[in-house]
């Protein structure tokens, strides 16, 4: 199994000035996105140890808000070891942690913000409820992207101008859906868990219309308990 550091240089950015949304998923081999409604299910030892290290690389990790509900996101805390990684790379020991979210469905006593080690971000769009947004800039930044609905781009540049330029997407996928038809997807890591599920679960990319976005394979790694990590990049 890959251990941290080898992970590290695997997935090293080539710049942390160039804004850049990294994807992450896990599937099985059969495509499925999750079993019994969380992809938590799919997840070993090696794509735990491979979420940190991302986790670890990135400025902030955006997830959408069912998200959230369904996987149980509370505060983000990274192992001691990669906060460590973090401040000898002059990195805040933390990264932080972003909801997308039209509705603003994740109120301020969700766990997501109660238990927050750093300050949490929320990106809506100006159609979503005054009363909510109130409420949740007392436990968050929050910004306004778009009108009816999230802009997509205007958030990547919102959170580059705070000096979060390097994204970390954890999805889900109508996120990653509404991000690769902006053109906003960067990078795909997924890792390809070895089981099969059946049934009619998703995949890891829904709500758009079809169309081929070109990816190139960085690397392909594996480890003792059959689970592969691919890199894509775009182009």
């Amino acid at each position: 199994m890959p251990n941290r550091a080898e992970f590290h240089a695997a997935y090293a950015l080539p710049d942390r000035t160039t804004p850049r949304v990294r994807m992450n998923f896990v599937s099985s081999i059969d495509g499925a996105v999750s079993v019994e409604g969380r992809s938590g299910g799919l997840g070993g030892d090696g794509d735990r140890r491979l979420m940190q290290v991302l986790r670890s690389l990135c400025d902030v990790v955006l997830v959408g808000a069912r998200t959230v509900l369904v996987e149980g996101y509370g505060g983000l805390r990274l192992e001691a070891e990669d906060a460590a990684w973090r401040e000898s790379h002059g990195l805040p020991a933390q990264p932080r942690l972003a909801v997308m979210s039209r509705t603003l469905s994740v109120g301020p006593e969700h766990p997501f913000f109660a238990e927050a080690v750093t300050r949490p971000i929320v990106v809506t769009s100006a159609a979503a409820p005054v009363e909510q947004r109130e409420a949740l800039a007392a436990v968050a930044d929050v910004l306004v992207c778009g009108d009816d609905d999230v802009d997509l781009a205007e958030a990547v540049r919102a959170l580059a101008e705070r000096g979060l330029s390097q994204v970390l997407c954890e999805g889900g996928p109508h996120v990653f859906g509404a991000l690769a038809e902006a053109d906003l997807v960067s990078e795909v890591c997924l890792t390809l868990s070895p089981v099969l599920v059946g049934g009619d679960v998703g995949r890891i990319l829904r709500g758009t219309p079809e169309r081929e976005h070109a990816m190139r394979l960085v690397h392909a790694l594996s480890d003792d308990d059959g689970f592969v990590f691919l890199r894509y990049r775009a182009g």
